[in-house]
C-alpha cells in the first residue's frame, strides 16, 4: 500500500486516493519533472491548499508522496536510502510553493543535511497551473567557498538537463576530490571550537587538539571557530554555524566532529541528530588516548576509572519497556529500574578501583622510601607533553623507554639511575606530560607526577 506521509487529516477518500495516485506517475530517469507530472502536482496542490512534496529516486520512481500544511512540508527518516561519504541519498525533492516564492533557508537546509541529489521548489499559479521550477544542489570544494548552486528557475517543459548522468558525474567529481587527499584513516575529523574572546588563544587550542586527534589516528581535515558572547545550550555552536559545518563536512568527506569542549549528553544527541554525524568531545579524545597507551596495572586502573567518572553522569537513557524489575522481600515491589542497576554498578566499580588505587600508591610511597634511604639525589624531569622528556632519560641513561612524537606516548612514570665523572649517581625519572584543560577525570593519572616532583632534589 503507497502511504501518504504527513497529516491527512480532514481528507476525503477522494482526495487520499488522489495523492496516492501519484506514485504511479513515474518519470523517465533522466528527467528532473516531468511536464505531466508537474502539471498534476501543482492542481492538486492548489485543490488541497497544501504543500506537496515528491521524493523521486534515480529511477523516475515516486519513493514518497507528502503533504504538508501551506507554509511547509515535514520530510519524515530518510535512513532507509543509501548515502555514503562521496554519495548522495539518490533521491530528488519536488515540492510545491503555493505563493509562487523561491527556494527558502528551509529548504537549503533539507538539501545539506539529508543529502539529497538536489530539491526543487515548484511555483503554483492561481489557476492551479505549474510555474517555473526552482531548483539546487551541492557542489564539491570551490575555491569561492560556496556550498551549494541554485540555478535559474525555469518551466518544468524547459528543462532539457540530463539529470541521471549530471547527477552521476557530480558524485563522482565529489569523490575525485576526496581521494586527492590521500587519507587511509578511517576517522575523518573537523575540530569545532567556540570562543567569546578573539585574543583568548583559541588557535593554540584547536591545534593541540589537532594533535591529539592525529595521536588517536585520525585525519583533520578541517576546523572551525564560532566567537560568541555565550555557548549555544542545544549545539554549542549556532544552528546556522552547526549547518555550515554539516555542508563542509559534505564536501570534503568528514564522518566526525570533534569538539574542544566537553559537551553535555544532551548536546551530543542534538548536535548528532541534526548533522548524522559522529560526535567526540575533547575528554574523550583524551580518554581514548590514554586507553591506548596505559600499560603498567597503575596506568589501567587509572584510565578504566577515569572512562566510569566520564560515564556515571551520561547513564541517562531511559527504557520504558524494561520499567521497574522485582525487588523487595520475596521479589515483590517496584525494585530498581535498568538504569538504575547501571548507575549503582559503575559506582560500586569505581569503589572497587580507587581502593586499588589506593594501595598502589602507598606501595610507589614505600618505594620511594627505599630509594630516599639509599641517599641518592633524585631528578625529575618535568614538561608538556611530547616535549621531549623520555627522549632525554634514553639519551642520558642509555634507557630504551618508549619515545614517539605523539601526545602522552608515556603514561607510566620511569626511573633509571644516571652515571656521573668521579663515580657519582642519581635517579632520573620521566613523568607523565602536562596538557591544558586536563579533564578532571583524569586528574589521578598525574598524580603519581606530582609525587615524583614532591620527592625531587
Amino acid at each position: 500500500m503507497n502511504k501518504i506521509f504527513g497529516n491527512t487529516t480532514g481528507l476525503g477518500a477522494q482526495q487520499i486516493k488522489s495523492l496516492e495516485r501519484l506514485y504511479r506517475r513515474g518519470i523517465p530517469p533522466e528527467s528532473i519533472l516531468s511536464n505531466d507530472l508537474a502539471r498534476e502536482v501543482s492542481f492538486l496542490s492548489s485543490a488541497l491548499n497544501r504543500q506537496i512534496g515528491l521524493l523521486i529516486n534515480r529511477k523516475g520512481e515516486i519513493s514518497m508522496v507528502i503533504l504538508g500544511d501551506h507554509k511547509g512540508i515535514f520530510i519524515p527518516s530518510l535512513d532507509v536510502f543509501r548515502a555514503a561519504s562521496t554519495r548522495f541519498k539518490g533521491l530528488r525533492l519536488i515540492h510545491t510553493h503555493l505563493n509562487g516564492e523561491a527556494l527558502s533557508p528551509e529548504d537549503m537546509t533539507d538539501l545539506s543535511h539529508l543529502r539529497l541529489d538536489m530539491i526543487g521548489a515548484l511555483q503554483v499559479c492561481e489557476d492551479g497551473s505549474p510555474g517555473k521550477l526552482f531548483w539546487a544542489h551541492l557542489i564539491p570544494e570551490n575555491p569561492h567557498g560556496d556550498y551549494w548552486l541554485i540555478h535559474e528557475p525555469q518551466e518544468p517543459h524547459r528543462l532539457d538537463l540530463n539529470f541521471l548522468s549530471f547527477i552521476v558525474a557530480l558524485e563522482d567529481e565529489f569523490a575525485r576530490q576526496q581521494k586527492t587527499r590521500k587519507i587511509e584513516a578511517t576517522e575523518k575529523a573537523i575540530l569545532v571550537r567556540v570562543e567569546k574572546n578573539p585574543l583568548a588563544g583559541a588557535e593554540a587550542s584547536l591545534e593541540e587538539l589537532r594533535q591529539l586527534a592525529e595521536t588517536c589516528g585520525v585525519a583533520v581535515f578541517d576546523s572551525q571557530i564560532q566567537y560568541r558572547p555565550q555557548p549555544d545550550p542545544r549545539y554549542l555552536v549556532g544552528r546556522g554555524k552547526l549547518s555550515d559545518i554539516d555542508l563542509r563536512a559534505t564536501q570534503i568527506g568528514a564522518n566526525l566532529l570533534i569538539f574542544d569542549h566537553e559537551l553535555t549528553p544532551a548536546q551530543v544527541r542534538s548536535i548528532s541528530d541534526f548533522t548524522g554525524l559522529k560526535i567526540l568531545d575533547r575528554t574523550q579524545v583524551i580518554l581514548d588516548i590514554f586507553a591506548h597507551r596505559a600499560h603498567s596495572r597503575e596506568g589501567k586502573i587509572q584510565v578504566e576509572l577515569a572512562q566510569l567518572k566520564y560515564l556515571l553522569p551520561r547513564l541517562m537513557h531511559k527504557d520504558t519497556s524494561l520499567s521497574r524489575l522485582a525487588g523487595g522481600i520475596g521479589g515483590v515491589g517496584p525494585g530498581e529500574t535498568k538504569l538504575e542497576i547501571d548507575r549503582r554498578r559503575v559506582r560500586e566499580r569505581i569503589n572497587r578501583l580507587e581502593k586499588d588505587l589506593k594501595n598502589i600508591t602507598k606501595s610507589r610511597g614505600q618505594r620511594r622510601g627505599r630509594r630516599n634511604k639509599s641517599g641518592l639525589p633524585v631528578i625529575s624531569i618535568v614538561g608538556y607533553t611530547n616535549a621531549g622528556k623520555s627522549t632525554l632519560l634514553n639519551t642520558l641513561t642509555q634507557s630504551a623507554v618508549l619515545a614517539e612524537d605523539k601526545l602522552f606516548a608515556t603514561l607510566d612514570t620511569k626511573s633509571a639511575r644516571l652515571r656521573f665523572p668521579r663515580d657519582t649517581e642519581a635517579v632520573i625519572t620521566d613523568t607523565v606530560g602536562f596538557i591544558r584543560k586536563l579533564p578532571k577525570e583524569l586528574f589521578s593519572a598525574f598524580r603519581a607526577t606530582l609525587d615524583e616532583l614532591n620527592e625531587a632534589d
